[in-house]
This record gives structure tokens, sequence and C-alpha cells, in this order.
């Protein structure tokens, strides 16, 4: 990327693989509902993300961002809490487009505008 802050470093999807929770099973919640609200991080110290996680059948979720968060890379891992509380981890295996992509599709189908990409607050 050109740039530090470049719209191809931002994504808000990501897959990981089988996740192990802390108590063994994945939340009550996400197991009846097949989605639940929680945070995540996939850096050590970074601030925690707001997040939706799908379960699929195989025990990988799919991890939705509130805002698109910059730097995500296969191989780390992503980290789940809700509250103070650390539900599980998961290695990251697959990521969704990135801002950028999402931006050159939008283009294509019709030019965005300006105030639609300022709109986009990525995380940093």
């Amino acid at each position: 990327a050109p740039s530090r802050d470049h719209p191809a470093l931002y994504r808000d999807l990501l897959r990981t693989n089988r996740v192990h929770w802390i108590a063994e099973e994945p939340p009550a919640e996400l197991v009846r509902e097949k989605m639940m609200e929680c945070h995540f991080r996939f850096r050590h110290q970074m601030a925690l993300v707001p997040c939706v996680l799908t379960l699929n059948q195989d025990g990988s979720v799919w991890v939705t961002l509130v805002k698109p968060a910059r730097a995500i890379t296969p191989g780390q891992f992503a980290v789940f809490y809700k509250g103070d509380e650390c539900l599980g981890s998961g290695k990251i295996l697959r990521m969704g487009p990135s801002v950028y992509t999402l931006q050159q599709g939008k283009n294509r189908e019709e030019s965005p505008k300006k105030e639609e990409i300022d709109k986009i607050e990525p995380i940093t």
C-alpha cells in the first residue's frame, strides 16, 4: 500500500480456525443464536474492537467488525472478550475484502460519493 492509512490495509471481516474456548465450550448465547456480540483484539494491548461472531458448524467463527481495523493478518490470533472475561481465541485464517476493494467495486457500479467514503472511520 502506498501509505500507512491506505484503505487496502483495512478490513472488517475475518474467519478463524476452530476456536479454543476458555470454558471448553462456546458461550451458550453463541450456540443458541449462532451469533453473538462481543469484543476482540488481534494485537497485544490494542484497544478492544466491538464485533459480532457467527459460529460455523466446524467450530470456526466469522468475525464481523463494527468498524474496519488496520493490518489484520492471517496467522495472528483473534482473542474474544465479553466484558472483562476472555472467552477464547482462534488463529486468523482468512479475511474479507479490504475497504479499498469494496470501494473499487462501488466505483464499477456507481461512483461513491465523497461523504460516503468520509463516513468510514477505520480503527487504528
